[in-house]
This record gives C-alpha cells, sequence and structure tokens, in this order.
C-alpha cells in the first residue's frame, strides 16, 4: 500500500477514480441527478487543474498492495488559519476495509505537521457511514450545515475535525 502525489497527467484517473467510487458509494445517500451534478462541479479538467496549480491543494493516488490505484485523496493546507481541509478521500468499494484510508490518513496526519497546521478539517455527508471511520480515527463532529451547491442541490453535512 502507498500513496503518490498527483500531477496534471494524473487527472484522467482521478476523475476515473472519483467518478466510479461516487457511484457505488452515495447512490443510497444521492439522487443520481445531485451525483452527476457534484462530480460535473468537482472533477472537470479545469477544476482539477485549478486545485493542482494551488501550491497548498494537493491529490495523492493510493495504491494497493499489488500497484493497482484503487483511491484518491485531496487536501488543502492552510484552508482555515491552522488547519488543512480534507476535500476528498474515495476508495474504490472493493478496497474498502483494507486499512488503505487509514494509511492515507497517517500520510496527511505526517503532511499536516509538516507544513505546521495543527488541525484537519473535513465536510462529511450527514447518511455517509465514513462517519464511523473518521470517528474511529479521532475526528470528532464540531458543526453541523447546510450547504447550497446550486442547481436545486445541497449538502447536507456534519463538520468534523482532529488536532494533530
Amino acid at each position: 500500500m502507498t500513496t503518490v502525489q498527483a500531477t496534471e497527467k494524473d487527472i484522467p484517473l482521478i476523475r476515473e477514480i472519483a467518478a466510479q467510487s461516487w457511484r457505488d458509494n452515495y447512490a443510497g445517500m444521492l439522487c443520481k441527478e445531485q451525483i452527476d451534478y457534484m462530480l460535473t462541479m468537482m472533477y472537470s479538467e479545469e477544476e482539477l487543474r485549478r486545485h493542482l496549480k494551488n501550491p497548498n491543494y494537493h491529490y495523492f493516488l493510493i495504491f494497493d498492495s499489488i500497484a493497482k490505484p484503487v483511491g484518491i485523496m485531496g487536501f488543502e493546507h492552510h484552508a482555515e488559519p491552522g488547519s488543512t481541509k480534507l476535500h476528498r478521500i474515495y476508495l474504490l468499494k472493493e478496497s474498502k476495509g483494507r486499512g488503505l484510508g487509514k494509511m492515507a490518513l497517517d500520510v496527511l496526519k505526517n503532511r499536516v505537521r509538516d507544513v505546521g497546521d495543527t488541525r484537519i478539517i473535513l465536510n462529511v455527508n450527514r447518511n455517509n457511514p465514513a462517519i464511523k471511520f473518521y470517528c474511529s480515527q479521532g475526528f470528532q463532529v464540531y458543526a453541523e450545515g447546510v450547504f447550497d451547491i446550486g442547481n436545486g442541490f445541497v449538502m447536507d453535512d456534519f463538520l468534523m475535525e482532529f488536532f494533530v
């Protein structure tokens, strides 16, 4: 199990993993139209290029033990004072439960310490079973929010934090 920092050449792979992961894992939480809208909004080539040009925004590819790409992680240092925001960590359905998410979070925690941030924050859909995973890794809910994302859709989330 390894992680490798993504570059612009990895945009097609990031988009592929995001689409497969979202369709497999969010089908019970969000309608198909919202999934399609959010994938288009968040994973267009232009949006991903914009992220990768931001020196504080990083994507990592997550590989399993046979070097197959099975996940992505995207985060932004200094998104708030002293805080790194974990924008996304997605694993393909068949890769869950194998310690890859924990490994990715360990990589993130080390990167956060290296840049001097002291907190990791994230939003997670309040119906997402991943809440249990984040809690098991020491994250706690510090707020709730409903965010209008356009096109008649909202994100109904818990805001979670972890102090490194």
